[in-house]
């Protein structure tokens, strides 16, 4: 077992993984001006931005729950690793060979149990694609070709096949040093009588991968019509695999959303490769799950999903009875996403894979173009169970479309829709249809105030949840409104961001200078550093200060201080810096005179004559300081 990594390894890894690059992995990211850039939290549900990113220092930071660092520990957070774990595999995708201090360049071999897992599934999924390409793949094969596909779309995709083996893979991944636990942890393999054997017998697989693009489970289709097992096989929940936190087809999709600001949502690993194939790659299907919270999450962040950047999320479901059942659950979610949300049906039931069968792949992409406003297909879907053409028909249909309308939470949004009711039922009395709605509104709202009196025990335990996810950061024992609170902390980002602009004269600054604990903390592991003279570049200088810093809170501290805006344009940087000095600088002698003050006012002039003028002259000459100093501070701006 090798010892720890080097540190000029890890400064190394830090140096070529670029913090936006792999954040972005994770997130839409959008420029915040200033070289700043912002996204949605991975780490807590918000609706407003609130994760910054500052590439040039190399931090991020979460101003809604008080999380940040560098991107050693953005990859330790996101992917719940330790931070041994969380260097190799960053080394591991930039190349480099990493180094361990009792000697060698042999990684440690037990390699994080998230790491071997993930080597294992890797070394699976090569191992399925070269099957796929053998003789007994050719089943697998024939499938695809049915469904249009050739074998460079199955390399495109990753595609591969399970033999019809008891142990095939377990003695694959035996032979490549992976432990039988491991293949069970995994989920690649199960326990069976005479020891572990293969989860994956006679299936055509489909690798699924994580926003990163690691594999970390598989899907599999059944092949031979005496496999009495489900149509489709997924990963059991492993330390890896949880099917409601991943999306298929998301590694490859994530781009194309974040640039087209559009997702659209289908049912299966054959839909998603039909879809991008035919030039709609923002498709992403879940894996043997209904589409849920954890999924609106991912697809939120990488939209961006907020009021300043609207986008579309498209749902695709099947044109019957069963795929408008899904379309109607999915507009219960509708209103948990700040962009707008559609649905597109193919009136012949075809899914977007026998779509691009029968009619080509113009067809996929008219499909996309075609799509519904999903309050609009809620409406309709719900009136056309109805006789329209009898007066009794139409107001069933409307008390039945009414409370569909009356959950739209949007005010001008629902009142529109209760107008178009009114139109698409014929009734043509529109005040009476709105009437009809605000009733049926001010009930649900009423019912959702006495829930919220008493709530579930449920949902009492689901906020507990979303709460300890997202803890708030905690309070601070001062007020940060307060002005020379304020200043204190610009300047420590001017020492953190801008050392060359502060100097020695920062450095010459006595250890009390800074009122507030915290920031006396920061100005303290300043010193130790070398001061602000000595400091290197930004990156540098920053990740020098974490590392000195005593403990977590005041390095979290030292990555706000790094990643927050300054509060003045760039070009006005210079004479905001020398500002702030004079301001700090100022208080210190305010303190200074109100202490010699104090000593002449316990003086006798007369008795204490000599003594007297002493503190007089250091009086005036404060005073004088303080003059100047005020002219030069943030007072005179």
């Amino acid at each position: 077992m090798a010892g720890r990594i080097r540190n000029e390894d890890i400064a190394l890894v830090r140096e070529r993984s670029p913090i936006d690059g792999v954040i972005g992995e994770y997130l839409q990211l959008r420029s915040a001006g200033g070289g700043n850039l912002k996204g949605l939290c991975p780490f807590h549900d918000e609706k407003s931005p609130s994760f910054n990113v500052t590439p040039a220092r190399g931090l991020w930071y979460c101003f809604g729950c008080g999380v940040g660092g560098d991107v050693i520990k953005f990859v330790q957070e996101i992917d719940h690793l330790t931070f041994s774990e969380a260097v190799e595999r960053l080394a591991a995708k930039a190349g480099i060979q990493l180094r361990y201090e009792e000697g060698g360049f042999t990684p440690r071999q037990d390699g994080g149990q998230r790491a071997r897992l993930v080597e294992a599934h890797k070394a699976a999924a090569e191992y399925f694609a070269e099957q796929l390409a053998a003789p007994d793949g050719a089943i697998g094969r024939k499938f695809l070709s049915e469904r249009g596909f050739e074998l460079a779309d199955a390399a495109r995709f990753g595609v591969g096949f399970a033999p019809r083996e008891w142990e095939g893979l377990v003695r694959h991944l035996r032979g490549r040093g992976f432990a039988d636990r491991e293949l069970i942890m995994g989920g690649l393999a199960k326990e069976g009588r005479r020891g572990p054997m293969d989860r994956f017998r006679g299936r055509l697989l489909w690798p699924v991968r994580d926003l990163g693009g690691d594999v970390i489970g598989f899907g599999a289709r059944r092949l031979y019509d005496d496999d009495d097992g489900p149509k489709y096989l997924n990963t059991p929940e492993t330390p890896l695999f949880h099917k409601s936190n991943v999306l298929y087809g998301a590694d490859l999709a994530k781009k194309e959303i974040a640039r087209s600001r559009q997702a659209v949502v289908v049912e299966g690993y054959t839909d998603v490769m039909a879809c991008h194939l035919s030039g709609v790659p923002t498709a992403v299907a879940t894996c043997g799950t209904s589409f849920g919270d954890e999924h609106i999450k991912i697809l939120r962040r990488l939209l961006m999903d907020q009021d300043e950047f609207r986008g579309e999320v498209i749902f695709t479901f099947d044109g019957d009875s069963a795929g408008q059942k899904a379309a109607l659950r999915a507009f219960a979610d509708e209103q948990k996403f700040v962009t707008q949300t559609f649905v597109a049906v193919q009136p012949d039931g075809l899914d977007p894979c026998d779509l691009r069968i029968r009619h080509g792949e113009a067809a996929v992409r008219d499909l996309v173009a075609s799509r519904t406003p999903l309050f609009e297909f809620a409406v309709r879907s719900t009136i056309e169970q109805h006789d329209l053409n009898t007066a009794e028909g139409r107001l069933a249909a409307l008390d039945a479309a009414a409370p569909v309308v009356a959950k739209i939470k949007d005010r001008s949004l629902r009142h529109m829709y209760a107008v178009n009711l009114d139109r698409w039922l014929g009734i043509m009395d529109e005040q009476f249809v709105l009437r009809r709605v605000r009733e049926l509104s001010a009930r649900e709202q009423g019912q959702n105030g006495r829930r919220g009196q008493r709530p579930h025990p449920q949902s009492q335990q689901a906020q507990q949840a979303q709460q300890a996810q997202a803890p708030a950061p905690e309070r601070p024992s001062y007020d940060p409104r307060d002005p020379e609170v304020r200043a204190e902390r610009e300047l420590l980002k001017f020492a953190v961001q801008r050392p060359g602009m502060l100097g020695p004269v920062f450095d010459g600054l006595p250890a009390d200078v800074f009122l507030v604990p915290p920031h006396a903390a920061v100005r303290a592991v300043i010193a130790e550093a070398g001061g602000v003279q000595g400091a290197a570049g930004a990156a540098e200088w920053i990740g020098t200060l974490r590392e000195t810093a005593a403990n977590e809170q005041v390095r979290d501290l030292i990555t706000q201080l790094g990643v927050e805006a300054l509060l003045v344009a760039p070009e006005a940087e210079d004479r905001y810096a020398v500002a702030l000095l004079a301001r700090i600088q100022e208080r210190q002698v305010i303190r200074q005179i109100a202490d010699v003050k104090s000593k002449l006012g316990r003086l006798n002039p007369a008795e204490q004559a000599e003594e007297y003028g002493k503190l007089f002259g250091d009086l005036v000459a404060l005073e004088q300081q303080r003059r100047m100093l005020r002219e030069g501070g943030l007072g005179s701006q």
